[in-house]
């Protein structure tokens, strides 16, 4: 059941995006920036963790759970680095995610060979 729980809730974000990507003319750069600061604001006001716990993966692999990812990281870091955790919290929280990210693009560019649009 956790499944099709994460499966609808990440459906559900997606298509809200969608929705927003369609009926505005924000760009999708502009979008994706959205969902991570919303992601983080989320976090910092304490409403994100009980998203996250009820939805599972559905919550924490959108762009969403990356901002709350870096928010937990910033805060964490705060607390043990002090001011230096602000720059090094997130990226501590959130680099197996972004090195996963690059090596399975890397890989997969190495299985698909993309081509530049002509």
């Amino acid at each position: 059941m956790d499944y099709v729980k994460a499966f609808i809730i990440g459906g559900l974000i997606c298509a809200l995006v969608q929705i927003l990507l369609d009926k505005t003319k924000l760009m999708p750069g502009r979008v994706m920036v959205l969902l991570v600061v919303s992601g983080c604001i989320l976090g910092a006001v304490g409403v994100y963790q009980p998203f996250l716990d009820w939805a599972g993966a559905g919550a924490a692999v959108p762009l969403l759970g990356f901002g709350n990812t870096l928010w937990k990281g910033v805060a964490e870091g705060v607390g043990k680095d002090g001011f230096l955790g602000i720059f090094k919290g997130g990226l501590t929280a959130s680099s197996a995610g972004i090195a996963a990210a690059l090596v399975f693009g890397y890989v997969g560019s190495l299985v698909f060979k993309p081509k530049m649009k002509g």
